[in-house]
């Protein structure tokens, strides 16, 4: 997909300038599978009660989404704070378990990211 190449290479670097200060964007910190590279992406994500939920705009079989879940856990830079996500797992984006600011824009994707926050 040449749109998701393009976000890859030249949007994603700009928008991660400021999506780790402007939520509800924030920065996804995770290594890679196989090559064990760090590597750095934004995305829209919303925490609530200790549980985060990422829609996920591109679907569940990004390269970052299979580095997270292989991982089991990852960072996540919001507001400007660094916080460490465990259990992440794809949902569909009609679940119940979505949090709340979430439900809204998740309804225009198939599936979500949800995961558990822990304390700083």
């Amino acid at each position: 997909m040449a749109v998701a190449r393009f976000n890859k290479r030249v949007t994603n670097p700009i928008q991660g300038l400021w999506a780790p200060r402007l939520a509800p964007w924030a920065v996804v910190e995770h290594v890679g599978r196989k090559s064990g590279t760090k590597y750095s992406t934004p995305v829209l994500a919303w925490v609530q009660d200790g549980r985060l939920s990422i829609v996920l705009t591109y679907g569940p079989n990004t390269d970052w989404v299979r580095n997270v879940q292989a991982a089991g856990n990852f960072e996540i830079i919001r507001k400007s704070k660094k916080f460490k996500v465990v259990g992440p797992r794809v949902i569909p984006s009609d679940s119940p378990d979505i949090v709340k600011g979430a439900r809204v824009p998740a309804k225009g994707f198939e599936s979500v990211l949800n995961g558990t926050v822990l304390p700083a």
